[in-house]
């Protein structure tokens, strides 16, 4: 096997239309794929080279804090983070700064954690 890329991310949501908000809202991703059945669903949002879905419907594949997690290359770290809080945003990690980068992690309306990143320059 010669495996070439990640061909998607992808969260369990229980609600695809609670969950549609809160990506596309809160988070400002644009749906590229998106289809809705009923109480099923799959919604794509492209990011750079990625792709990170959402879908709704199979009793496998269920929400959870614990499990992996997505992290967003932002910007404007600050203003991601100070967005997320003034649009009432559970922080399971509140922002930090490391020596690399700056990080945080909110909850989606799931319980699925996602990651707001934000590498530091390099000196080369």
């Amino acid at each position: 096997m010669n495996v070439v890329e990640i061909a998607f991310s992808v969260y369990p949501v229980t609600d695809l239309k609670r969950a549609r908000a809160f990506y596309e809202g809160t988070l400002g991703l644009k749906a590229a794929t998106a289809y809705e059945g009923d109480g099923t669903g799959w919604v794509e949002y492209e990011i750079g080279p990625g792709v990170l879905a959402i879908g709704a419907g199979s009793e496998q594949f269920k929400p959870s804090a614990n499990g992996g997690s997505v992290a967003l290359e932002v910007e404007d770290f600050e203003a991601a983070t100070n967005e997320l809080k003034e649009g009432g945003s559970r922080f399971v990690i509140e922002p930090m700064e490391f020596p690399g980068c700056h990080m945080a992690a909110v909850l989606d309306p799931d319980g699925n954690t996602i990651t707001i990143h934000k590498r530091k320059a390099t000196n080369s």
